[in-house]
């Protein structure tokens, strides 16, 4: 039997990315499906669409906190507004592509999530994510290196390039084959279109 998967579009920049990557694993295990990671950048993909940071808009920064906090409370997650907000997330997510399918991948979306948005850590600092990393007993120096191959710049560009082809605007954004759901709140209909 095929396990259904469905597309999760991440950038660590944000954190309702981060809340729902901390949910998929729920909803993972009611439905069977599995979901599949596809690092983007939300900073090329807000400059190709015009849209704009929630940090650019006070009434919507205003909401966005509260919003957060009955999330984190409603699910038990452990969560902390990182003081060095925003964050530079191109390395990082650079990093995310040359970590996709490797038997690390995992291990460095948890590692580099929980460092941003529950221990605060200043992750666009190289020092800092190579002490991440290294935390995490992941291969730090051979990531970071890859991170400034070209073909992996690339695929970057070329993911997130993507992303906005198939109709993406902000993250988080996650697909049943062509189906889009934006945000922590279409998860319930996510979770219904997965069956």
């Amino acid at each position: 039997m095929v396990t259904q998967t469905f597309d999760f579009l991440y950038d660590f920049a944000s954190p309702y990315t981060y809340l729902v990557h901390k949910v998929l694993p729920e909803i993972e295990a009611r439905t069977g499906a599995r979901a599949v990671y596809k690092p983007v950048l939300l900073g090329g993909i807000f400059k190709a669409t015009g849209n704009i940071s929630p940090l650019q808009v006070a009434a919507k920064l205003t909401y966005q906190s509260a919003d957060i906090r009955r999330f984190v409370k409603h699910h038990n997650i452990s969560y902390q507004h990182n003081p060095h907000f925003p964050v530079m997330t191109l390395n990082l997510m650079r990093g995310a592509i040359f970590a996709t399918n490797t038997a690390y991948e995992k291990t460095y979306i948890d590692a580099v999530f929980d460092a941003m948005w529950i221990k605060g850590r200043k992750m666009d600092d190289p020092n800092t994510v190579f002490k991440v990393l290294t935390s995490a007993d992941l291969p730090a120096s051979q990531i970071i290196a890859g991170m400034a191959e070209p073909l992996v710049k690339s695929a970057l560009i070329t993911a997130t390039q993507d992303a906005v082809d198939r109709g993406v605007f902000g993250a988080p954004t996650l697909f049943v084959e062509d189906e889009m759901f934006f945000g922590k709140d279409a998860l319930p209909d996510l979770e219904r279109a997965l069956g």
